[in-house]
């Protein structure tokens, strides 16, 4: 309610009333004035405000409480007004520190008897200017100080509070010092000289600076104060507290000498400059000071007058240490902050309905799981009561009314990370100590199917070895689902997959209950190498969940082929016969040896070797691509038949090997043509009839027959006469290392194609003769490092000669 009135000089102010219920049967009124209104003004109309008839005051009489033996206020019979009798000063009726001042007052109005009660809150006004308890400050500074150091300065007091009380400080230009402005626990402001450059004596001894206080009140008041900082050096070492903020407490009533706090402040210095001494700093109020004793040489504080609870409830102490050096002396501050305890003898109790114990995983946010209701016998802070839950969980308190809070969940659920909640509640008074008391509530999520089968990986490749057994288990393909019950159990399926006409489930069976992977046949590496396809893991949820992996088989190949020989080409068991003149050079090929192996890799790397050989000096034999070379020329020692066993071994663990025999025979003539369309007889080795006759000459006859003997080698030499009849030709086989292999029986008993064959021979060819009907043969040849069977692919002439 706001009123208009006036008082001598037509003032005008708002009075504002404040209807506070205490019961259904009686209120307080409370009325907010300035301070130092003047005599006569008026407040309220007290009568229409009580609802008392005006007219009746004059009959009744009407009683106002005197306060401190002055009666600043009263009551108009006439009008029910409410007028101030005497100026009322805020500071001197209210504590400085006091935020609010309320004057409490009873109206006794009688015929019949009543009793009202009202309050007067009375407004602070910016009429106190801030005023320093020092007008000057004496401050010894060494010239080693470092800067960034702090020292006190005398705070300036000012009587008017809120926003009219000190409101900053300001210092006046300087280069070595700044302020430090800080707020204490009373929100009053103090300031701190800081040293922000090193001091120098020589140049200046003494600064004097100007440190102005300014409070907040419109128009702001300020005051004044003079710094006189003299450098000096020597004392280097200042005293130094264990802890920047003390923090202690102190019951109310506690007998005067009771010890509250032992400081300890040490000093590196040695002698006089170690020496300490205690004392309160200008920051430390008077009143405060009057209330505790510091020793200055121990340290300790102690108990000086009556603490009340009700008057200060925290107390901050300034204590400054400063040493006893003989040129300067250096201090370090310390703050002590006080707690007056009140006696708090009552535990806050917890009381918890509607409670639910389980709940679905997925239930949604904000779901009320109980209802929680504290309660404090205790008044004042000890009765105020703060409720919290002990650890960070999903849930929240939301407060229905001063006292019920109802548990809400906060946050989406996850049975999978925390399948059970144990929430404790705290609740705790604000007394000094504070009591507390806690009760805990067990909460349990139940299971939704939530969460899909998850295999370890994604892509599986399972290494086979070929020739496996039918039923041999492959792998274990295991997934795992996080959740319970039925939603946990799996069950494995092989998606199908057709691979030429054949279905996975044909080849893989999979146990529908653990993952088990079993091969259904054998695999041959020589026909299937690898197989791909997907197995899907599906838990028995509503509905069901699924995932899947994909499965690489590889078969692994295994040394189960046995090399096959291709060259020579024999039927089974027989023996390969092969035919070559004894005038051939070291180095020439006499034969190669051809394998293939099915198996591959290093299984199917073929190396050849001799088993048996008539004579090894004679023969070699390359281990790498088979062929089978003179190592020297014939000698007439040497046998017309030889005979090799090759082995062709592959390189598999355990190797395994073919083998070929191959039977030489020699020949002594050699077949010359002296056209294209001629046959030249072959020269007969002169030196194995030679042999033979030395042998015989040399038991039987003289040197005069061995003159004849040689005369008639001469003439055989010159003139050599055609061979009617030439031996045989046994089988030559013609192969390549392809997929396809040819072969041609060369076989005939004319002497040109023989004379033909033994002269390709010997350049190392293949010569083929194909019967053409009436007209007679065609004879190819063929190199024989090439491999070729067929006449199309002939490195030598066709020759056609009638029959």
């Amino acid at each position: 309610m706001t009123l208009q009135c006036t008082a001598q000089g037509k003032r005008q102010m708002s009075v504002f009333v404040f209807w506070m219920m205490w019961s259904s049967a009686w209120a307080v009124i409370r009325y907010s004035i300035p301070e130092e209104m003047k005599e006569g003004s008026v407040v309220a109309n007290l009568a229409a405000d009580l609802g008392i008839n005006v007219g009746s005051l004059a009959e009744r009489e009407v009683k106002l409480d005197i306060l401190n033996s002055k009666k600043y206020l009263d009551v108009n019979k006439d009008t029910g007004e409410l007028y101030i009798v005497e100026k009322i000063d805020r500071e001197n009726i209210c504590s400085m520190k006091s935020s609010s001042c309320l004057l409490k007052m009873d109206v006794i109005v009688e015929n019949p008897e009543r009793i009202f009660n009202f309050e007067v809150e009375i407004l602070d006004i910016n009429d106190n200017a801030p005023r320093f308890r020092r007008e000057t400050m004496h401050l010894d500074i060494s010239e080693s100080t470092a800067a960034g150091e702090r020292f006190s300065l005398t705070n300036a007091v000012d009587p008017d509070v809120g926003s009219n009380s000190i409101k900053t400080y300001y210092l006046s230009d300087s280069e070595n010092f700044k302020l430090d402005i800080q707020t204490g626990s009373d929100g009053s402001k103090y300031a701190n000289l800081v040293l922000k450059k090193a001091l120098d004596r020589e140049e200046e001894a003494v600064h004097n600076l100007i440190l102005t206080a300014v409070d907040g009140g419109v128009p702001a008041r300020s005051g004044t104060a003079s710094i006189i900082v003299r450098v000096l050096d020597v004392n280097d070492n200042a005293p130094q507290f264990e802890q920047h903020v003390y923090s202690v407490n102190v019951s109310e009533n506690s007998p005067i000498g009771t010890p509250v706090l032992k400081l300890n402040a040490t000093d590196l210095d040695e002698g006089p400059n170690a020496e300490i001494v205690y004392s309160f700093t200008l920051y430390t109020s008077e009143k405060i000071q009057e209330m505790f004793s510091l020793n200055a040489n121990t340290g300790e504080i102690k108990v000086k007058s009556v603490i009340d609870y009700e008057e200060i409830k925290t107390l901050e102490m300034h204590i400054q240490a400063h040493d006893k050096g003989t040129m300067i002396q250096l201090s370090g501050q310390c703050t002590v902050m006080v707690f007056v305890t009140d006696v708090n003898d009552n535990h806050p109790s917890i009381t918890i309905t509607s409670l639910k114990n389980t709940v679905k995983e997925n239930v949604p946010v904000g779901t009320v799981i109980a209802h929680i209701a504290i309660h404090d016998r205790d008044s004042g802070n000890n009765g105020v009561i703060d409720i919290n839950i002990e650890e960070q969980l999903p849930f929240a308190l939301n407060k229905s009314s001063d006292n019920e809070f109802a548990l809400i969940i906060s946050e989406p659920l996850d049975r999978e990370k925390v399948s059970e909640y144990d929430i404790t509640f705290i609740v705790t008074d604000r007394g000094i100590p504070p009591l507390s008391d806690n009760e805990t509530i067990t909460l349990e999520l139940l299971d939704i199917n939530d969460n899909a089968p998850q295999f370890p990986k994604s892509f599986c490749t399972i290494p086979v070895l070929e020739n496996n057994a039918p039923g041999s288990l492959l792998s274990s393909l295991s997934a795992f689902d996080p959740d319970l019950h039925e939603n946990q159990y799996l069950v494995y399926f092989i998606i199908e997959k057709e691979i030429v006409n054949t279905s996975m489930s044909m080849l893989f069976s999979i146990n529908p209950e653990n993952g088990d992977l079993y091969a259904l046949k054998t695999f041959d590496y020589e026909r299937e190498k690898e197989f791909l396809f997907h197995i899907e893991a599906r838990d028995s949820g509503v509905p069901p969940l699924s995932s899947n992996v994909t499965v690489h088989i590889i078969i692994m190949d295994q040394n189960d082929n046995t090399p096959v020989i291709v060259s020579p080409w024999r039927s089974h068991g027989s023996v390969v016969e092969e035919v070559i003149p004894r005038s051939i050079d070291k180095g020439h090929l006499v034969a190669k040896v051809i394998a293939i192996d099915g198996d591959s890799v290093h299984n199917s790397r073929i190396s050849y070797q001799f088993l048996q050989v008539t004579d090894a000096t004679l023969f070699s034999l390359d281990q790498y691509n088979g062929e089978i070379r003179t190592m020297r020329m014939f000698s007439y020692r040497d046998a017309r038949h030889q005979r090799m066993v090759v082995m062709a071994k592959d390189n598999g663990d355990p190797a395994l090997s073919a083998t070929v025999t191959i039977k030489i025979s020699t020949v002594e003539q050699a077949i010359k043509p002296y056209s294209d369309t001629m046959e030249v007889p072959l020269e007969y080795d002169i030196f194995s009839d030679l042999n033979l006759y030395l042998v015989i000459g040399l038991g039987s006859v003289s040197f005069l027959l061995l003159i004849t003997i040689l005369v008639t080698i001469v003439l055989k030499c010159q003139k050599p006469k055609p061979i009617k009849a030439a031996p045989p030709c046994r089988s030559s086989v013609i192969s390549q290392r392809n997929s396809t292999i040819g072969d041609s029986t060369l076989i005939s008993s004319d002497a040109y194609w023989y004379s033909l064959f033994l002269a390709e021979t010997r350049k190392g060819k293949v010569v083929v003769r194909q019967p053409i009907p009436k007209a007679g043969y065609i004879i190819s040849s063929i190199p024989r490092s090439t491999g070729l069977t067929e006449t199309s692919e002939s490195a030598a002439s066709t020759l056609q000669y009638s029959k």
